[in-house]
């Protein structure tokens, strides 16, 4: 194909639904070797572990990737209480495990209050923040030990949606910046019992919704089709 025709190589965001243990690197992969350009980026990384929507740019678009960055974010997933995980989810295996027959359903609403609103908040050690040039998460696996600072997060909707203990189903609504695995870890303290992120969906970046995501493979297909077409 002639690049000067490739609408990919012009310019597109693409809406992907980022499958369970890719990751944004994977995606950003697959689509660049689909659309055949090199200029394709993606506007905030998603956790293997997490699915949901990433927002993939290509061409002239990649230059507004800070843009889609900075928009507010909407989350769907569970935390388990009455463990907790060295990276805050299970990346890692639960430990300290505690007793948490003394919860209820009412103290376990009420204590999303404290993380709604501006908070500080830590960003976990296994994160891919740069320190002196270093991914702090390379620099945690070698066992160093790192100082993260906290930083001003905003909460806008931290709602419990369900309760099947030790499982609890919730939903936010946040600022960009903001680590879910964090606000997991730090949520599990304030019930005094621990608890880890156990699963994640990303399903609003500002007005894009996951709903009109492609999966990769509804992707490939579009992809495909769109450039026989204009061949």
């Amino acid at each position: 194909m002639d690049l000067f025709n490739n609408p990919f190589a012009e310019g597109r965001v693409l809406l992907i639904d980022k499958p369970l243990e890719w990751t944004s690197f994977d995606a950003v992969r697959k689509i660049r070797n689909l659309v055949k350009t090199k200029k394709v980026g993606h506007a905030g990384t998603l956790d293997p572990l997490a699915t949901g929507l990433l927002i993939i740019c290509t061409g002239k678009f990649t230059k507004k990737i800070n843009e889609y960055m900075a928009r507010e974010k909407e989350y769907t997933g569970t935390i388990t209480l009455g463990a907790v995980t060295p990276t805050f989810d299970l990346e890692s295996e639960p430990q300290l495990h505690k007793d948490i027959s003394g919860l209820s359903d009412e103290s376990i609403r009420k204590a999303t209050a404290i993380f709604t609103g501006p908070i500080l908040q830590v960003p976990p050690i296994h994160s891919a923040i740069k320190i002196n040039g270093k991914r702090v998460y390379e620099l945690a696996r070698k066992g160093i030990e790192v100082q993260m600072e906290p930083r001003t997060v905003t909460i806008s909707v931290f709602e419990i949606t369900s309760i099947k203990m030790p499982v609890v189903h919730f939903r936010v609504v946040c600022s960009t910046g903001t680590y879910i695995r964090s606000l997991a870890n730090d949520f599990g303290a304030a019930l005094g019992c621990g608890g880890y992120l156990s699963s994640l969906r990303r399903t609003r970046i500002g007005e894009f919704r996951v709903e009109d995501a492609y999966t990769m493979q509804s992707a490939e297909e579009m992809i495909g089709e769109t450039l026989r077409t204009d061949d």
